[in-house]
């Protein structure tokens, strides 16, 4: 760890807390996902908030503020929480959400009360203990540094090595248990991982705000990837990126490390949301402005083709006038097939090429295609279930099949 500090352009300090926000990074972004595709990542905010009396409780067996022994108690009471919240659960007579609530509004209060007793206790010891509410990453030493990467890659060893009955009782935990997974076993292993995360970060970003590094690099990694196994990668290097970011924008504002770093974190959630390839609310909306476009755009061909076999060549105003569109929309798609070499012009008068007839006649047989498979679909013996594209049915379908429709609507006198 001393020649990775060594090699970093930045003063110890610094070098510390962003080598120190990485593996807070990689560890949440990893091990918090399990709590999020379980939907328990209001667990992971009670275990965070349950560290608080963990920490003041060794503190007062231990007499001195060791960060491992800390560290142990941290992650003791955060055991214990999750337990407490399975067993009031379990009652039957309480949802999960108000368990969660319960546990931890009451261990919370418990380490708000032992932090003021230590407060009035008159030991100079106990100062700094009040940083584990928000985090305080300038505190960090070198040999915090070990004992968090050792704990970083020992879970993710764990995950790596028990990947697949995680994931099978991730998703599942009726087939889990019906192919001989100990699913409770597993599930209080998921548990003890989120605990471990909590463990490595708490002392950097703080009991309160721990939740926000446990959900912000899951959220991510899910915007960008639906997969498991590219999802938990991903999601520790967003976790990593978010921590590394974080900490150098603390330090050049010389602003609390811990707030800083889930600011940025909300930031790339934000993004992610907003922008992700496939599944970001701006693309979409964009993606379904240009179906829309798309579909004017076709409409007008069609009215054109209908056109021009009812009569002469119309102008752009007929055109609007014959199909019931606005005339703005039929400009515009004019403008779009005129771009694609799909029109000619006579004066006013419009008329389609060669490609743009061809292009009409197609998107013809396309729709006559999917109405026979409206109307003869269920007839057909497909080697599957497939769910077909309307915009190329014979593609999604094959060949063979797109024929047999084309039979079937054929002797139904359809096509």
């Amino acid at each position: 760890m001393g020649r990775l500090i060594d090699a970093l352009p930045l003063d110890y300090t610094d070098s510390v807390v962003l080598v120190g926000a990485v593996l807070i990074g990689v560890s949440s972004g990893v091990l918090g996902a399990f709590a999020v595709f379980r939907e328990r990542s209001l667990v992971g905010d009670a275990i965070a908030h349950a560290t608080l009396p963990g920490v003041c409780l060794a503190f007062l067996v231990a007499g001195a503020k060791d960060a491992a022994t800390l560290a142990v108690g941290a992650g003791l009471a955060g055991l214990t929480a999750a337990a407490l919240i399975v067993a009031v659960e379990r009652t039957g007579r309480i949802r999960p959400d108000a368990a969660i609530g319960v546990v931890l509004s009451a261990f919370f209060s418990l380490g708000v009360v032992l932090l003021t007793y230590l407060g009035n206790y008159g030991s100079a010891n106990q100062a700094g203990l009040d940083n584990y509410l928000f985090g305080q990453a300038a505190g960090l030493l070198e040999r915090d540094l070990e004992a968090m990467g050792a704990l970083c890659l020992a879970s993710l060893a764990a995950v790596a090595l028990a990947f697949r009955p995680l994931k099978a009782t991730l998703f599942d935990r009726r087939f889990a248990g019906s192919v001989g997974l100990p699913v409770a076993a597993l599930e209080l292993a998921m548990t003890a991982l989120l605990v471990v995360a909590i463990m490595i970060g708490v002392r950097t970003v703080g009991a309160i705000l721990m939740v926000a590094m446990l959900i912000v690099p899951a959220v991510v990694a899910r915007q960008l990837t639906d997969r498991l196994s590219t999802l938990l990668p991903v999601a520790g290097l967003v976790g990593a990126a978010v921590g590394a970011v974080g900490a150098l924008l603390s330090e050049s504002a010389a602003l609390p490390t811990g707030p800083v770093i889930v600011v940025t974190g909300f930031a790339a959630a934000l993004a992610a949301i907003l922008l992700a390839p496939g599944r970001g609310v701006a693309w979409r909306a964009r993606q379904a402005l240009r179906d829309r476009r798309r579909a004017a755009t076709e409409g007008v061909l069609l009215d054109l083709e209908t056109a021009l076999h009812a009569g002469p060549p119309p102008t752009a105003e007929e055109l609007a006038l014959g199909g019931g569109r606005p005339a703005r929309e039929v400009r515009r798609a004019l403008r779009d097939l005129d771009r694609a070499g799909m029109l000619e012009r006579d004066g006013d008068r419009i008329r389609l090429s060669e490609s743009g007839a061809a292009a009409a006649h197609a998107l013809l047989a396309r729709r006559r295609l999917w109405a026979a498979w409206l109307e003869h679909g269920g007839r057909l013996r497909l080697p599957d279930a497939r769910e077909p594209d309307p915009s190329d049915l014979r593609g999604s379908l094959g060949d063979a099949a797109a024929d047999e429709l084309e039979r079937l609507a054929a002797a139904g006198g359809e096509w």
